[in-house]
């Protein structure tokens, strides 16, 4: 079925048992999951004119089907995780592989057996990747501190090559860091992969919906228990009540139109914006996005080719290589991260997490702890970056885990 729309002025409070807040992956699961296991009327809000959050894509004026909101390649090993979104969409079989653009050559990225005889030359590559195997085994991923930690100088070289010209210029651009501000553990997962294979992701399961992931999300929000109110912010149609006047003390209650809301709330929106920045703002990383449409049937050798050495973009996107689309034009999306300064026209995209990061979301989190109708629930909401099939596998969790304790809304009708 369609998906259900309603203006939020229009709707009683007292229709409905859940409340979710978003609609990407985290929302619109556990929406899906509460009104089809427990027979719940859900209301979603969502503050975009549309549903799927950084999911959402559309057919631009060239009728090529682009990501707004920059590329995303569904990708996992949990067999549930795709069993359960392959309900609301079949997949095609596209597998990601991205180029590093180095000084106009193009390499592998994970660099591996192919960037380094691209890098090396193919004599003392082959020596490079004997040495590799030797340490190593074929077929693995090592990171560039197990490379150093090898007496052979070689292997150092590799990783210094690596951090020189794959990782260092790119994280800098990504994070607005200096090489001296590059978080070591950071640096330290950065990969060779001793294979051939060149594909960014070895997931089992890869692929893009074979109708786009906005259709995805309508069929997953189309269910007759679930309203979906567009254009409509958390922070704007809730009351929050403390237990005291305390900058610390905890939520009592949340009202929505007046009301005690006593059902769950799955809230998966930025806790900071929630309670209006009381203890200053988390910070993440933004992204500007520039578009562009050739005559051509491709622009680039691949879907991803990120500027590692050069340029002030980090990456361009080709969206029909991930698609599929066949025709003359396309349309690449290049991609400028920025900082995260105005949540009214910006769109938070990467937390930036340290120490001092994580103890202000920590102590956003503790304003929660006294409700227990509220689960704060992906990347926004827990401050922390998730894959796609992550998000999907805790929303499942979490949707189990309200309907076991038998939440649901005194002021709702009955579940």
């Amino acid at each position: 079925m369609t998906v259900r729309y309603a203006d939020f002025r229009d709707i009683a409070i007292a229709d409905f048992d859940a409340v979710v807040v978003g609609s990407g992956f985290a929302g619109a699961v556990c929406a899906r999951e509460l009104a089809e296991q427990d027979a719940m009327n859900v209301l979603v809000i969502e503050k975009r004119g549309h549903i799927g959050g950084n999911m959402y894509d559309e057919y631009d004026r060239a009728g090529i089907l682009v990501h707004r909101y920059g590329p995303h390649i569904f990708h996992t090993n949990d067999r549930a995780v795709f069993d359960y979104v392959s309900r609301f969409s079949p997949w095609t079989s596209y597998q990601h592989r991205v180029l590093a653009d180095w000084y106009g050559t193009y390499l592998p990225v994970p660099v591996n057996k192919t960037s380094l005889e691209i890098a090396f030359g193919d004599e003392k590559a082959a020596r490079l990747i004997e040495k590799l195997i030797a340490t190593f085994g074929d077929e693995r991923k090592v990171t560039i501190n197990e490379l150093r930690a090898q007496a052979d100088p070689e292997l150092a070289e590799v990783a210094d090559f690596v951090y020189e010209n794959v990782f260092l210029y790119y994280t800098q651009k990504q994070w607005g860091l200096t090489p001296e501000e590059v978080d070591p553990s950071v640096t330290a997962r950065v990969p060779v992969f001793i294979s051939r294979d060149d594909r960014y992701f070895q997931d089992e399961f890869q692929g893009m919906p074979a109708e786009g992931y906005t259709r995805l999300f309508e069929n997953l929000l189309g269910h007759d228990n679930i309203t979906v109110c567009l254009d409509t912010e958390a922070e704007s149609v809730f009351e929050l009540v403390f237990a005291s006047g305390d900058e610390d003390a905890p939520l009592s209650a949340i009202r929505i139109k007046d009301e005690d809301f006593t059902g769950p709330i799955v809230y998966t929106g930025p806790l900071d914006e929630l309670f209006l920045a009381r203890f200053g703002r988390l910070p993440y990383r933004s992204l500007d996005f520039v578009y562009e449409t050739f005559d051509e049937d491709h622009h680039l050798p691949c879907g991803t080719v990120n500027y590692t050495v050069s340029e002030d973009y980090t990456r361009i996107t080709e969206f029909k290589w991930l698609t599929g689309q066949t025709g003359s034009r396309t349309t690449i999306m290049k991609e400028y991260p920025r900082p995260y300064d105005d949540p009214s026209s910006q769109i938070p995209y990467y937390a930036i997490i340290d120490d001092d990061n994580d103890a202000r979301y920590e102590r956003y989190r503790r304003l929660t702890d006294a409700l227990p109708n509220f689960h704060p629930l992906g990347r926004l909401a827990q401050y922390r970056y998730f894959n796609m099939d992550k998000v999907v596998a805790d929303a499942l969790a979490a949707s189990r885990r309200i309907l076991a304790s038998g939440e649901a809304a005194s002021t709702g009708s009955p579940s």
